[in-house]
């Protein structure tokens, strides 16, 4: 059944429509900025000459998780929804987009939205190997399409710098554009979260939390926040585990989450021990991406830590939709992609996986 709330976007005379593309046909930057169609003018004008009118959230489709929840904050531990009240986000994450480009569109976002039921996406934009640094134009379509197809559906969406080397100064310089340039274009819109830096590794130099990793997110929070207040995720060392040793030596700043992932197969109750001892220490965390496994399936070690993601009210990411040969997490089955990259795939074209997330998702069990 599709959702009632996934319907035409229409225009609204405070905002107008959300993306960019028509930001853009107007000419304007943000949905504030632009300039109402001349039926509106007349009205318009008299109603700001008494009142200022806050326009984020305003074109998110009636009944939508955005318009449920309008813009989330961070508050302690916990992630609020407009009305002070803990939301929990639940989605899937995107594969890297120079590899699995196939499925950055706005049918897959759809299909999430009707059969999965995600009311989140992540947007895995990968900068190396042969990803943004080499093909910015060609990656940054992706990226917008996704983004704007999430808008278009009122669900939220995270744009992730995808990267295990953010900290090299070619990166980070790339980084610093790129966030600059989204933060402006998407930061009035409260679907929007942005993602720092995916996955640092464990370089005792490169990766050292409080000497690199924390003044790299200091910098990059710097530029997001000229533009909006919505909620960053930082990433943490060893491939974003090691939450408690952030959150001993925070980053400055409100909206702040730290990025926690894991993968059933190789991780187990010492990982959720320092991620309770994190929250305990009042930081909120946001498991960005997560997998059943990899080579091999551990579904009940997934239970688990999907019972903890759930009793702590901890937003997560499913990894990941694509379909690849010997990675068993993935959401579709090796092949079963040829005939269609447009999403309304059938249980059958599903992974074990795949059905399995589903079934969480949807709310039917795990």
């Amino acid at each position: 059944l599709k959702p009632r709330w996934l319907k035409p976007r229409r225009l609204r005379p405070c905002c107008l429509a959300g993306p960019a593309r028509e930001r853009q046909a107007l000419g304007a930057r943000s949905p504030c900025q632009a300039m109402a169609p001349p039926v509106w003018l007349a009205s318009i004008a008299a109603f700001a000459a008494f009142s200022t009118v806050d326009c984020r959230g305003a074109s998110a489709p009636p009944g939508t998780p955005v318009a449920t929840h309008g813009m989330l904050s961070v508050r302690g531990a916990q992630i609020l929804d407009q009305r002070g009240d803990p939301v929990q986000l639940r989605g899937m994450s995107l594969f890297w987009s120079q590899w699995m480009g196939q499925y950055w569109n706005a049918d897959v976002v759809n299909w999430l939205v009707q059969d999965l039921r995600v009311n989140f996406v992540r947007a895995a934009m990968g900068v190396v190997p042969d990803g943004y640094l080499a093909n910015i134009t060609a990656e940054k379509a992706k990226l917008v399409s996704v983004v704007d197809a999430c808008i278009d559906a009122g669900i939220y969406v995270m744009i992730d710098w995808h990267d295990h080397e953010a900290t090299k100064t070619a990166h980070t310089d790339a980084a610093m554009a790129f966030f600059d340039e989204m933060a402006s274009t998407y930061g009035h819109f409260p679907n929007v979260l942005f993602e720092t830096y995916n996955e640092p590794l464990d370089d005792d130099v490169a990766d050292n939390w409080s000497s690199a990793l924390k003044p790299y997110h200091e910098r990059l929070v710097r530029v997001i926040r000229n533009h909006t207040q919505n909620i960053i995720t930082l990433g943490t060392r060893a491939w974003s585990q090691k939450v408690d040793e952030a959150c001993q030596d925070p980053v400055a700043g409100t909206n702040l989450a730290y990025t926690l992932h894991f993968y059933a197969q190789v991780h187990y109750g010492e990982l959720r021990v320092g991620a309770k001892a994190a929250m305990e220490r009042g930081c909120a965390l946001f498991i960005s991406e997560w997998g059943t496994g990899f080579e091999v399936l551990d579904l009940n070690s997934a239970k688990l830590w999907l019972d903890f993601a759930d009793e702590h009210n901890l937003s997560n990411a499913n990894w990941g939709v694509y379909a690849k040969q010997g990675e068993a997490n993935a959401l579709l089955t090796y092949h079963a992609d040829e005939n269609t990259t447009e999403g309304g795939w059938s249980m059958g074209q599903l992974s074990e996986s795949g059905r399995w997330v589903r079934a969480y998702l949807r709310g039917e069990g795990a």
